[in-house]
């Protein structure tokens, strides 16, 4: 039987079924954690077949969601830079705020 693991909709890649991205897996792949600590630990609502799944995905698409991740990233710092521009006071006090909470 051939499963599919991944698919595409609203214009990312999810674990079939889930409400898991495929990025949020394969983010605490590349920082070394085991699929069995991914299923365990991070993401107890999949198994771990699922997990497997999902990381040989990447494995075999590799080019293809390393530049979706690539391009996501630049879309996100496009758009915190934009929000700090539009409101500056608040970005601020945003900012302030953080490193108060790193203090503690």
């Amino acid at each position: 039987m051939n499963r599919q693991y991944i698919e595409q909709r609203d214009g990312g890649y999810w674990i079939e079924n889930t409400r898991v991205s495929l990025d949020s897996i394969v983010y605490v792949f590349r920082e070394g954690l085991s699929p069995e600590t991914i299923a365990s630990e991070c993401f107890p609502v999949l198994s771990l077949e699922e997990v497997y799944g999902a990381i040989t995905y990447y494995l075999a698409h590799r080019t293809e969601i390393d530049a979706y991740l690539l391009k996501a990233d630049r879309d996100f710092e496009s758009l915190r830079r934009a929000t700090q521009k539009a409101d500056v006071e608040f970005s601020k006090k945003l900012i302030k705020a953080r490193r108060q909470m790193v203090r503690l």
